[in-house]
Formats: C-alpha cells, structure tokens, sequence
C-alpha cells in the first residue's frame, strides 16, 4: 500500500515520463482511485455498432468498475445505460448480449425501456404519491459514436468524442478498411482474465519489442514469406504518439491503407481465397480488394484508456481489481461479404488471438510475470524509455520513433499522469 503522504499517486510516473514505480501495478489505492480520475472521465469504448445492429439488441460492457447495458431502441437510437436497477440496485443483465423489448428487474420487477425509461412498476397503488416513474430512468451515459465504433462517459461536459480522438481519426478510418470494400461487422468474441493489471496489457498492444522474443511458436507456425513479413523490428515501421493517450505503432507500412497497391501479387497463403472469390464470380477488381484486406491492417491502433484497434482484432480491456484485467478479443470481417472472406477473417484470428491460438496463451504468460515481478520490489522503477533518444516530431508536431520504441507507452502513461493530477489538484 501507498506510505502516508509519501508521494502523489501522480508522481509514480517520472517526471520525464520514461518510468513508472511498480506500484502502478499493485497499488489498490491506486486503482480506485484510476476508476474515478480516469475511467469516469473520459470516453471509454463500450461496442461496435454491428454488435447491435437490430431493434431491441443489447450487449454488457464495463465503464471502469461499472457494468452498462449498451441498447438499440425501437427508433434505432443507441443508449449506454448503469446495468443497476433503481429501486433495491439489482443488476438488470446478467448475459453478454441478446435481443430484449424491455429489461426487468429479477428482484421486483420493474421494467425499463431499451432507453432506459421506467415504465413498469408491479403492485403500483403503494407507491402512488410516493415516486413518479419519469424520476426514475436507468442512469444513462453520454454516447457518441465514430466509424461504428460506440464511446461512452459519465462526465456530461466533457469535449465532443471526436475531438478526444484527435489524430487517432486518420488510423480509425484506415483500420475500418479491412472489410475489403464491405463494412465492418463483428463476427465473435471470448473473454478471458489474466491475473495483473490493467496498465500491463494497455502496454503490451503498443509493443513490438516482445514479438520476436515471446512469439517464436507463431512465427514458426507460418509459412516463410509470411513469417518475413513479421520481422519487422528492422523495418522501417515506427511509433507515433498521437496525443490523448493515443498512439500507432505501424509494423508493416506497406499494409497501412489496404486500398493501395491492389495490382500487387496474391500472396500464397490467400491464393486459395482469390481461387474460391473467381469461383464464385466475383469481379478481378473485388477480389484484389477482399485479398488485401484478408490479412488485416500493417499497425496497431491504441485508444486511450481501453481499446486497441490491433491488426485484425478489438482487443477490448476491462479493470476488475488491482490483480486481474479481462481482455475482450473481438475478431472482424465485412458486413455482406463473401463467406469465404470471413472464414480466412475467423481462422486467422483463431490462429493468433483464439483462446487455442499461438499469441494470446504466451502474452498472458508474460503479463501474469510482470504482475508476479512487481509485487517484488514496490520501489523499483519499470522502464518505458526504449528509442527515447532516437524520437523525432514529425509535421504535427508528434513525438516518434522506431517500430520496437516504447513512444506508445509513454504517450499513455503522460495522459494517465495528466487526468490523476487533475483529481489531486481537484481535491
């Protein structure tokens, strides 16, 4: 626990930002405090839009330590509302998606619109003069949304979601590219939870410097033109703080818009793909497209504080206590595309991120470690400060560097430093 007085929680991250005391991973002040200062003060992602995509679908998602119900309505609204009923604070939704025409309260009833409106309440006679259900709606959250993407907040005057975006917009819409000229839906999820914190796996996403180490059985698992393409630590990728918290690291440039160079050769893993598109009859022109974008995008896209846009995937991270994080892996594909398409989509995610893949077994692995290793030394320094020397600005005005940098982290940790010395200074 934190020593009396010792230090601002803001202060666990140096003054230049290129090292955080462990204790940013095991401080349980520490973390409810980061629930209030960060996770309901900012926008925080809640869904994609093709998770609802119908009247009356709804899925379960978490704002910090608080679970919300994400609803389309009967006028195709969208609302993000507290999973909390307001007569005794039963939880309304206990499943993680499904399609309602109202939520009602196991405990006594009362009945929520898909806007969260009240307008059941069983036995009503005792409370006549006592309650008015219009005083009464679920808590609702404001949401916006940008590329299909939903955000969520409890702060009402916080900045429009695009601005909080920034120059994350520019990779938001190129990553949306990878339905092959379809839109992006969702296609399946799994959760899972790993015994650290949440700060461990917001890092990890803007990492490169591990993949060679800690992914040899996935690189041994390709065939070798594919397994080139991912030695990229000596490419010419880079990491660019993005502002907010945001941040891109692009490892393969030469996938960063999937509708450029569509006349290159099929790569082989995909000729089975393009063969069964031309069976189908699809047109030259679309299955170039669809063959592109089959692999997904050359970069990770991190979004500040619970997102990542990672190649081909969501990876979606949920605080639950100072020691466990559930990741939410959600694989994509296009939205009225071909089958086939979006079986290649599914088996490459399955091969890296699935719960039997190569990637997700081994990052949990060293996430549990780095949890494990913290809780031995509360005062020793964790460094975030590789190519720190090597950063340059490009024409924005933002701070980059190589591929295997660690800019990514410490634009996330400035932000995460920025929103708890807010709340000091707000005490």
């Amino acid at each position: 626990m934190l020593k009396e007085n010792r230090i601002q929680f803001s202060e666990f991250v140096a003054p230049e930002g290129d090292k955080v005391l462990s204790e940013m991973y095991t401080d349980e002040q520490l973390f409810e405090r980061e629930m209030d200062a960060i996770f309901n003060n900012t926008w925080v992602w809640v869904g994609h839009e093709s998770e609802i995509a119908n009247k009356g679908d709804y899925k379960t998602a978490r704002v910090g330590k608080h679970s919300v119900i994400v609803s389309r309505d009967r006028k195709m609204n969208i609302h993000v509302l507290v999973n909390r009923c307001r007569h005794r604070g039963a939880t309304l939704c206990e499943k993680n998606k499904g399609n309602a025409r109202s939520f009602v309260c196991p405990y006594h009833g009362w009945g929520y619109g898909q806007d969260g409106t009240l307008r059941a309440i069983p036995n009503p006679d005792p409370y006549e003069g006592v309650i008015n259900k219009e005083d009464f709606p679920l808590i609702s959250l404001r949401t916006e949304s940008y590329q299909g993407m939903i955000f969520a907040t409890f702060k009402e005057d916080i900045e429009p979601l695009e601005d909080f975006l920034g120059g994350a917009k520019k990779w938001m819409d190129l990553f949306m590219k990878q339905g092959g000229g379809y839109p992006i839906k969702t296609l399946g999820s799994h959760r899972f939870r790993f015994p650290g914190n949440w700060k461990i796996q917001l890092e990890n996403t803007t990492d490169a410097y591990h993949f060679p180490v800690i992914h040899k059985s996935f690189i041994s698992s390709l065939d070798g033109n594919t397994a080139e393409i991912f030695d990229f630590l000596d490419g010419d990728g880079y990491v660019e703080d993005l502002g907010n918290g945001h941040s891109v690291m692009v490892m393969i440039p030469d996938l960063v818009d999937l509708e450029e160079d569509l006349d290159k050769p099929i790569p082989e893993r995909f000729q089975a793909l393009a063969d069964e598109l031309k069976k189908e009859g699809r047109s030259d022109e679309e299955i170039k497209k669809l063959v592109r974008a089959a692999g997904g995008s050359g970069f990770n896209l991190n979004l500040f504080p619970n997102v990542a846009c990672s190649m081909a995937f969501f990876r979606v991270l949920a605080p639950i206590s100072t020691n466990e994080t559930e990741i939410h892996h959600v694989a994509i594909g296009g939205d009225g595309a071909p089958a086939a398409f979006n079986q290649v989509r599914m088996r490459l995610h399955e091969h890296f991120q699935g719960p039997m893949g190569f990637g997700t077994p081994d990052d949990s692995e060293a996430w549990e470690r780095v949890q494990s290793g913290a809780k031995n030394g509360n005062d020793e320094w964790i460094l975030v400060n590789r190519g720190q020397v090597m950063a340059e600005e490009n024409e924005l005005g933002n701070s980059y560097s190589s591929v295997c940098s660690e800019v990514g982290m410490k634009a996330a940790y400035r932000q995460w430093q920025k929103m708890m010395r807010a709340a000091e200074i707000g005490e």
